[in-house]
């Protein structure tokens, strides 16, 4: 099967209100091309090096997604071009994406990672935490970022009631807070799903896909 097909296949598998992020991290631009070639606008890459790289040979109408955690040192790097960061888990991140934003004028899109699986190995937020930063005075003060929404990543097993439940468990927390709208912060995204659980997150709620194996193959 080539990239392409993959690539449609899938597309004709997602709800209209459904964005597909085709996970490109590790493949060669050659085969980002053949996803672009497809119409594939939305790229998502979890290194930011990596990233970087890419963007510099890809055509400029792609959007970068920052999918992997994120060191604050390494912020400036993608700050010129990336258009959202799904991985956002705390407040000196957000200070840290707001200021690179301010330098090159722009307002950079965020997630917030929220922490639902029952693995000690994933990064995240409480609910209470993620309470704590949307009312907190400094983040009121970042004019440079905005918050569309949230993003998890289920636990990595087998059972299909547990992640339900985790994905069930992220857009509770996102719909407790979806009505809190302020000037950097407009909930509407929930990223959660991948290549082995897209459909079940779908049908839990989630607006916004991060697929890559069943794209590009297997790492």
């Amino acid at each position: 099967m080539s990239i392409a097909s993959n690539l449609n296949t899938i597309k004709a598998s997602l709800p209209e209100h459904v964005t597909l992020v085709a996970v490109s991290k590790t493949k060669p631009v050659s085969d980002l091309l053949q996803a672009y070639e497809a119409g594939q606008r939305i790229f998502g890459e979890n290194k930011i090096q990596e990233m970087t790289e890419k963007w510099e040979q890809m055509p400029k109408d792609i959007q970068w997604h920052m999918i992997g955690h994120v060191q604050s040192n390494k912020v400036k790097f993608m700050a010129p071009f990336v258009s959202l960061i799904h991985g956002v888990d705390s407040l000196k991140l957000l200070q840290e994406i707001n200021k690179q934003a301010v330098k090159n004028n722009r307002t950079i899109d965020c997630l917030l990672q929220i922490y639902i699986a029952e693995e000690e190995s994933k990064f995240g937020l409480d609910e209470n935490e993620l309470n704590e930063l949307l009312t907190s005075v400094e983040f009121k003060e970042l004019k440079n970022i905005r918050i569309l929404g949230l993003m998890g990543m289920a636990t990595f097993t087998e059972d299909q009631n547990q992640i339900k439940k985790e994905f069930t468990h992220l857009k509770s927390i996102f719909d407790s807070i979806k009505d809190r709208k302020t000037e950097n912060c407009n909930l509407s995204t929930i990223s959660m799903g991948m290549s082995g659980d897209y459909q079940l997150a779908i049908e839990c709620g989630s607006t916004m896909v991060r697929i890559g194996s069943s794209i590009f193959g297997g790492r």
